[in-house]
């Protein structure tokens, strides 16, 4: 089964996760697999505490989210705003060979972001043709 790895800012939205569960509903209807690190890491981002991530060794927190991008076919990134770590995420995605896809409503995407996707779509209703095109060629 192929793999899609979600990515997306969550520092700042940690509230505003919901654009994860549309995109797992459209990735599961076309019977994708989905590698959501939301789902590992969103106990993390509960606490009030502020510069937590400094709490928590680097490497590690990154590691795990490099190996889960080896894992998948396809990446989707979520940008609604800027992002270090979905920008870095994205970066690293291309590197290794993986279909990226962004969606983002921006109007001026950073040519860095531009020069590492596939496909750029303005709205999360576009992802499932996008999807299918992109399993299927």
């Amino acid at each position: 089964m192929r793999r899609v790895f979600i990515s997306g800012p969550i520092l700042g939205m940690e509230n505003q996760q919901d654009y994860r569960e549309r995109i797992t509903k459209i990735c599961r209807k076309l019977q994708l697999e989905v590698i959501d690190p939301w789902k590992r890491e969103k106990m993390l981002y509960k606490t009030d505490e502020e510069c937590w991530w400094n709490n928590v060794p680097a490497s590690d927190f990154i590691k795990r989210d490099l190996g889960d991008i080896e894992k998948c076919d396809v990446m989707v990134v979520y940008m609604p705003k800027l992002s270090a770590g979905a920008c870095m995420e994205l970066f690293y995605a291309k590197l290794k060979g993986k279909k990226v896809m962004v969606v983002s409503d921006l109007e001026c995407l950073s040519p860095w972001i531009l020069a590492h996707a596939d496909v750029v779509l303005k709205e999360i209703n576009q992802l499932e043709e996008a999807l299918k095109q992109a399993i299927h060629p």
